[in-house]
């Protein structure tokens, strides 16, 4: 997540916030579950009868409407325009989407939540006057992409509780040649250091010298919370 969507989210109202979500597809039906099962007013919308329908027997949200939000007038009988946020999640309908997005940002939305399905429509999204526009199947291909690299490094690991890990990973490449001392991982990433031991040998080195030095082929095996093992790999 960058800085404009972090600083985004913190900006909502954290009482009596309501959201609309307009487009009952997956990515919309999801958003309304997780808002609705969290205890916010949740109004879903669709301009297929039987995705509103569907929506109201999952209970997946307080109110659902059948509502074509590119006119204007439709946007205003339906009383969306008095809700704290709108989401549109119409990403695989361009026309649509920026036609939606454009008609609540004129018509005072304070934040609009905008679903792009490719670069080009993330950029007229923003140019329209979406508050934050998301891409996720971008970002589920970075986090995959990510999760792949972090768990080629893990060798092992061991859960102490939901926040702190023992990890046994592959020395990083951008530590060789430098010595344990010059790291200082505790001051860097606030994780201690273990042992280390070399990949294909069973013997481990425990609480390893200042001076020692590490190279290719190196495992370490580091204590701390999750969040500085996380960091470690970015």
């Amino acid at each position: 997540m960058d800085i404009s969507s972090l600083n985004f989210f913190r900006n909502l109202k954290t009482e009596k916030q309501q959201f609309a979500v307009i487009g009952l597809g997956r990515f919309g039906r999801a958003v309304c579950a997780q808002l609705h099962e969290s205890g916010y007013e949740v109004l879903a919308i669709d301009q297929e009868e039987k995705k509103v329908f569907q929506a109201l027997h999952d209970q997946i949200a307080s109110h659902a409407v059948q509502l074509d939000t590119t006119e204007m007038a439709g946007l205003k009988e339906s009383g969306i325009l008095e809700f704290d946020t709108v989401i549109v999640a119409i990403g695989n309908f361009l026309a649509e989407s920026i036609t939606t997005t454009l008609n609540l940002k004129e018509a005072g939305v304070a934040k609009v939540v905008a679903k792009a399905s490719s670069t080009t429509h993330m950029k007229i999204l923003h140019k329209v006057g979406a508050d934050l526009v998301v891409f996720p199947e971008d970002e589920m291909g970075r986090e995959l992409g990510q999760r792949l690299i972090t768990r080629n490094r893990i060798i092992d690991l061991f859960e102490l509780d939901p926040q702190h890990s023992v990890v046994e990973m592959k020395v990083p490449e951008e530590f060789y040649g430098k010595t344990i001392m010059e790291l200082d991982l505790r001051k860097r990433y606030g994780l201690n250091l273990l042992a280390i031991r070399e990949e294909q040998e069973e013997k481990t080195e425990i609480n390893p010298l200042a001076n020692k030095r590490f190279s290719p082929g190196m495992v370490m095996i580091v204590l701390g919370s999750n969040k500085s093992i996380e960091r470690l790999f970015k």
